[in-house]
């Protein structure tokens, strides 16, 4: 699409997505200070990631019991799945804002803070509380996941694809840890459920401590200056990337939100089947980081995204219709393809894009439009089950999530950059 195409709509949209903050974005970590300092800033990041996944994995692991305890209806589980995927993109476009304003650390530990204090929330035997606080810290993951990105860009451009590989893995054991030990974790503390959601604050509240200094100490944001991208919501690989991110989102949080409750339904205790999607998340770990590097080795990753999303869903198919013996082998090859997947549409993110300010505009677009999106894929499995009292008809909803997803990672993976103008802008 051309930039003199006029829509006021879309540049009110661009303007949305101012960049994280100018001058932290543009100077790196590298280039101001000693390796152990860039060594603890990639632990932390990677640290900061693995909290931004439990708050799914966990309620799903202890859907069940939610529904019992709680009373909640059939349309309240699916709304409860659904809710902090919709928070993922609602409040993506604030992160640049409040960057903008104090800092990409300082918004960074603020989030982290209140990702622990919404969780915490959810431990007090409440529906409004679980409610609030499911959505509390669904904003405060959206933060997490637009910031990620451009940071990588900004303080690791020589290891680009082995931090986002990393810090995506980081991710996916951060869930898989929540789904296979929620249930155990609720055994220990004497069958407590409110203790047992309440639990993953505290790896959130140690990592805001540890983040803390690194925060206080980083450089401010330059008032009166930032950087303005224009035509971005116009550059139509923009929009594959940011529908490749979706769709495949959509297939990862029907994962993270329906496969225990699936695994359960098919006659597996609910152990077992946390157990199964947890060792199917931590493959998930390992193909983050191995598939971005065998993408950006390529010319392009047209090949790559497109055989890793039929991977994911003919391993989705297996988990609902195969034999219970091979349902192993079928959680192992979902966790390749889904970890890919997710691994890859960060790092089509990265590649994509120009430079860091422009990565981190492409981020806020992709999970903005991206996770709002990928909120109608555990919302209409709850709703399928609810209205044909089986998972088996999910089938068809994971199909065609997965046939957009690879026509838009086609699109996505070809070598190219958006087209794009960046400005300075007067505060």
């Amino acid at each position: 699409m051309t930039d003199n195409a006029d829509s006021h709509t879309l540049d009110l949209a661009d303007e949305l997505l101012i960049d994280a903050e100018d001058a932290p974005f543009a100077t790196p970590v590298s280039e101001t200070t000693g390796p152990a300092t860039r060594w603890l800033l990639a632990v932390s990041l990677v640290l900061i990631a693995f909290n931004l996944r439990p708050v799914f994995s966990s309620a799903s692991a202890l859907l069940p019991e939610i529904r019992s305890e709680l009373g909640l209806s059939a349309f309240g589980t699916s709304l409860l799945t659904t809710i902090p995927v919709i928070c993922l993109g609602l409040f993506s476009p604030l992160a640049p804002r409040l960057a903008q304003r104090i800092g990409a650390e300082r918004t960074l530990l603020l989030a982290v803070f209140l990702l622990a204090t919404g969780t915490a929330l959810r431990g007090l035997s409440s529906l409004p509380l679980l409610f609030f606080g499911t959505a509390l810290a669904g904003a405060c993951i959206a933060i997490g996941n637009v910031l990620l990105p451009g940071l990588v860009k900004r303080d690791f451009p020589d290891r680009t694809a082995l931090m986002t590989g990393f810090y995506t893995m980081a991710l996916c054991a951060g869930a898989a840890g929540a789904a296979g030990l929620s249930l155990p974790v609720e055994k220990a503390l004497g069958g407590s459920l409110g203790a047992a959601l309440a639990f993953w604050a505290l790896p959130a509240f140690v990592v805001a401590l540890i983040w803390l200094p690194q925060a206080l100490r980083s450089a401010k944001p330059a008032k009166g200056s930032g950087i303005r991208i224009e035509g971005l919501w116009r550059d139509r690989l923009a929009w594959q990337v940011t529908l490749f991110m979706g769709l495949q989102s959509a297939l990862a949080y029907c994962v993270f939100g329906w496969l225990v409750p699936i695994l359960r339904e098919r006659g597996i205790d609910g152990v077992t089947a946390g157990a199964i999607v947890s060792v199917s998340v931590m493959v998930q770990a390992a193909s983050c980081i191995v598939a971005p590097q065998i993408a950006v080795r390529g010319r392009d990753q047209r090949l790559i995204n497109v055989t890793l999303v039929v991977l994911a869903v003919v391993a989705l198919l297996g988990l609902l219709f195969a034999p219970l013996s091979t349902i192993w082998i079928w959680a192992v090859l979902q966790g390749i393809g889904q970890g890919g997947l997710i691994a890859v549409a960060m790092t089509a993110i990265v590649l994509r894009s120009p430079d860091s300010h422009v990565a981190a505009h492409l981020s806020g677009m992709a999970q903005f439009i991206g996770y709002l999106l990928a909120a109608i894929g555990p919302l209409l499995v709850g709703l399928i089950r609810s209205w044909t009292g089986s998972f088996s008809a999910t089938a068809l909803l994971f199909v065609a999530l997965g046939l957009g997803a690879a026509i838009n990672g086609w699109g996505a993976g070809r070598l190219a950059h958006v087209n794009v103008r960046s400005m300075p802008t007067e505060k």
